[in-house]
C-alpha cells in the first residue's frame, strides 16, 4: 500500500536528481559535501518499503494513505558506521579520571574485556538491544556493530552472534588490543586472531577491523595490522581500520593499501595520509583488493530492540529486497575517512580537521563510536552538532556525512539518501530545517522515524 508524506517544510534527499550527492560515489565524478538535495514544501511517496517519488507537495501523485507532517523537516535516516554496542560493565570512573587530567591511551579496553567475558549472553543481548533502541529513537536507521571486547574465541563469536541479531553490518574486531594473557606473546595472539578466532567469527561478520595504533602499547603495528586485514579479506570479509587516533601512524595508508571501505578516527593526519585518501578516490576503475560490490543478500537497518523474532530483518511492510556487499573490485570506490567527534569530546583530545579532508576531495563520514570507554554516546544528532561546532563543518556537510557519508563507508547505496528506489528510512524532525540539529544541540528534535516504509518511532 502506498503512503504519501506531505506538507514537509524541508526535505533533505542527498539525491542527485535534486542537486545532492548520494552515497554511490563511483565514476570518478567526486562529491559535493554541501549538496544535500533540498526540496522545500515537499512530499514523499513510499511504496513497498521503498521511496517511490519525491518532489514539491503541489505535484505529488495520489497514494493509498496520507500523513501530514505539518511543515516539519524530513531527512534520510542516520547511518552510524562505527559502534561497539555489545559489551558489559562501564568505565565511568575512567571518564571521571580523564576529566581531572589523565590522558586517554586505550588501556581501559581491558576492563571492558574482563566484564564482557564474565557476562551472560542474556545480559550482553539486553545491553546491545537497549543501545540500539536509543539509536533508533534518535533517528539512526542503519548501524554497524563491532566485536572486540572478547579477545577469545568464544566471547568474540558470541558478541558477533548477538550483534547480527541487531544488524547485518557486523565487524570482527578480534584485533582491538592484545589481551593480558598474550602480553608476552603478541605473535601468538596474531596467530589466534588470523586463525581459529577468525574461522569462528567470519560466519557472523561482514567486515574485519584492526586497531592500528603504534602509539598505544596494546594496539597493533603496521605489519601486525596488515596480517589481520589480509586474513580477513581471504576469509571473504571487507576491510575497515581504526587508525591515526592517538598519533600519526601507518593506519590510514594501510587502509588505502588494502582497499578498506573506511578508516576511522583520522585525528592525526600527515599530508601524505590526506593525499593517499584523496588518491584512493581519484581513479575510477582502480578499486583495491578490499573494494566491494553490491549483491543481493542482507540488510543493515536498525530495528526496535524489543520486536522479538526477526530483529534485524526488513520491517513489516518492507519489500525484503535489501542489499549486502561482498569483497571484490568495484570501479571508483576509495576509502572514506570516518570521524568520531564524540570520542574527542569524551577524551578531551584534539578534533580531526574535517575541512582539510573535504578540501582534498575525501568523502567524510560521521559516526558515534558508541562504546563504554572513549565515547559513550549513541546520539548521531549530538555528533552532527559537534562536527559543526568543533570541526567547523557546515550544517549541510555534517548532515551529508552522517547519512550518505556513513552509507559510503559501509559501501551501501540503498540507504543514506531518499532517491527513488532507496529504502524508505526517514527521520522527521520537530523543526523546520536540518540546521536545527546543530542550532539547537541537546534538544530532542526527532519526532518520527520510519524504516522500510513503516513507522518505528
Amino acid at each position: 500500500m502506498s503512503l504519501l508524506l506531505t506538507n514537509i517544510g524541508e526535505l533533505v534527499t542527498n539525491d542527485p536528481a535534486h542537486g545532492g550527492s548520494g552515497p554511490d560515489l563511483t565514476g570518478g565524478a567526486g562529491f559535493a559535501p554541501d549538496g544535500i538535495g533540498i526540496v522545500p514544501d515537499a512530499a514523499v511517496v513510499l511504496d513497498e518499503g521503498r521511496v517511490a517519488w519525491t518532489g514539491p507537495a503541489s505535484s505529488a501523485p495520489a497514494a493509498d494513505d496520507v500523513v501530514d507532517l505539518a511543515g516539519r523537516c524530513v531527512l534520510p535516516g542516520f547511518v552510524d558506521s562505527h559502534s561497539h554496542t555489545v559489551f558489559a560493565g562501564d568505565r565511568a570512573a575512567e571518564f571521571a579520571a580523564r576529566m581531572t587530567g589523565e590522558p586517554y591511551t586505550g588501556g581501559g579496553i581491558a576492563t571492558t574485556v574482563a566484564a564482557t567475558r564474565a557476562a551472560s549472553e542474556d545480559d550482553l543481548r539486553a545491553r546491545g538491544r537497549s543501545l540500539v533502541r536509543e539509536m533508533l529513537a534518535q533517528g539512526t536507521t542503519t548501524v554497524e556493530i563491532k566485536s572486540g571486547y572478547g579477545q577469545d574465541i568464544a566471547t568474540e563469536a558470541r558478541t558477533l552472534r548477538i550483534a547480527r541479531e541487531l544488524t547485518p553490518e557486523t565487524t570482527y574486531l578480534g584485533a582491538h588490543t592484545v589481551p593480558a594473557e598474550y602480553a608476552d606473546d603478541r605473535a601468538g595472539y596474531i596467530g589466534l586472531v588470523t586463525g581459529p578466532m577468525l574461522a569462528a567469527c567470519a560466519p557472523h561478520a561482514r567486515w574485519v577491523d584492526v586497531f592500528c595504533e603504534p602509539a598505544a602499547p596494546t594496539a597493533f603495528d603496521e605489519d601486525e595490522a596488515r596480517a589481520v586485514l589480509l586474513a580477513g579479506l581471504r576469509a571473504g570479509l571487507g576491510a575497515r581500520v581504526h587508525g591515526n587516533q592517538l598519533a600519526a601512524g601507518p593506519g590510514v595508508r594501510l587502509a588505502v593499501e588494502v582497499g578498506a571501505a573506511g578508516v576511522d578516527h583520522c585525528t592525526h593526519l600527515t599530508d601524505a595520509d590526506v593525499d593517499a585518501l584523496a588518491a584512493s578516490w581519484s581513479g575510477a576503475g582502480s578499486g583495491g583488493p578490499g573494494a566491494v560490490r553490491p549483491s543481493d543478500a542482507g540488510s543493515g537497518h536498525v530495528r526496535p530492540a524489543d520486536v522479538g523474532p526477526g530483529v534485524g530483518q526488513p520491517a513489516d511492510g518492507g519489500s525484503g529486497d535489501v542489499r549486502r556487499f561482498d569483497v571484490g573490485p568495484r570501479a571508483g570506490l576509495g576509502t572514506v575517512a570516518t570521524l568520531l567527534p564524540a570520542v574527542e569530546f569524551s577524551t578531551r583530545s584534539p578534533y580531526p580537521d574535517a575541512r582539510r579532508l573535504l578540501a582534498a576531495g575525501v568523502p567524510v563520514a560521521l559516526a558515534t563510536d558508541c562504546n563504554p570507554g572513549s565515547g559513550y554516546s549513541s546520539s548521531m544528532p549530538f555528533v552532527v552538532a559537534l562536527a559543526v561546532r568543533e570541526m567547523r563543518m557546515s550544517p549541510a556537510a555534517a548532515l551529508w556525512s552522517a547519512t550518505a557519508g556513513g552509507a559510503a563507508a559501509l559501501r551501501r547505496d540503498d540507504v543514506g539518501h531518499l532517491g527513488v528506489g532507496a529504502r524508505a528510512d526517514l527521520t522527521v524532525l520537530d523543526a523546520p530545517s536540518h540546521t536545527y540539529l546543530s542550532y539547537r544541540p541537546g534538544v530532542p528534535l526527532v519526532h518520527q522515524v520510519w524504516q522500510a516504509g513503516t513507522r518505528a518511532v
